[in-house]
């Protein structure tokens, strides 16, 4: 395997700090982010144009919803349900469930000829030895993913549901967290992920909006990063605890089909939205 070409923007340098361009996700791909050997796992074309194209036409026609927009600012849009707007109590709002209901029978209408979500997990498990599915919470299936669009980008921030949940999300015990990334429409400039090699510490907290989901940028001003930029059709698999974010986008929509992906305790791979 290879390293990519991406950005650095420090002249610091970790050499397990660094993105790989691969013609499939293997076994020691996953096992690497991981463990942190390396930062994130790029996979051009994991989705070829035709499929993109089918996909992009449905939703280019798809009325999208907006997270929470009290926590999420810039406004940010999804087709689906995404469990980080039902925390409560440090659990999962009971309205979750009856909303997924919905999400599914608006992705059935979509009428794609093809389960999407199932194609990219089918990806991500060609070489791993374990099972790789959708997790569960209390026996019940957890969304499978979410179709996401933020024209201003999305700020510097981690996803840990370790951190996020104070109980475990999923019924299997999650030993990492990564997050997937499909992309079937990308814009003509920006658009791109910025990866810092900082995780969470207490004092980033300073620099959080109140009720904010994000962080500003002085947390992670030292820090050094990486910079992605999406192609369609490329899968991107990364670290979703060390912090990113992304950039807005001009000139065209950025649509990604994205899912988080935990490594359980289990050996398994569980995708949840």
């Amino acid at each position: 395997m290879t390293s990519d070409t991406a950005t650095v923007l420090t002249d610091v340098h970790d050499p397990f700090f660094r993105v790989v361009t691969a013609t499939g996700f293997s076994r020691g791909h996953i096992a690497d982010l991981a463990s942190g050997r390396c930062a994130a796992v790029r996979v051009p074309g994991l989705f070829p144009p035709s499929v993109c194209d089918r996909i992009a036409r449905s939703l280019l026609a798809a009325e999208f919803d907006n997270y929470g927009a009290e926590r999420v600012q810039p406004m940010v849009m999804r087709f689906g349900v995404g469990v980080s707007d039902y925390r409560a109590d440090g659990g999962v709002a009971d309205s979750y469930w009856p909303d997924l209901e919905a999400s599914r029978a608006a992705w059935r209408r979509l009428s794609l000829p093809f389960d999407p979500w199932e194609r990219a997990r089918q990806a991500l498990g060609a070489d791993w030895p374990g099972r790789v599915g959708v997790g569960r919470r209390g026996g019940r299936e957890m969304g499978a993913g979410v179709a996401r669009e933020a024209p201003q980008g999305f700020l510097v921030h981690y996803d840990d549901a370790g951190r996020e949940f104070s109980a475990p999300l999923l019924d299997a015990p999650l030993v990492a967290q990564l997050a997937f990334n499909v992309y079937v429409t990308v814009p003509e400039t920006g658009g791109e992920t910025v990866i810092w090699r900082h995780r969470w510490q207490p004092a980033d907290e300073r620099h959080r909006a109140p009720g904010s989901y994000g962080f500003t940028e002085e947390c992670v001003r030292d820090d050094e990063s990486l910079v992605i930029k999406p192609a369609v059709g490329d899968g991107l698999l990364f670290d979703s605890r060390n912090y990113h974010a992304v950039k807005p986008s001009h000139g065209g929509r950025r649509i990604a089909l994205g899912f988080s992906l935990g490594l359980a305790d289990t050996g398994d791979l569980l995708a949840w939205g």
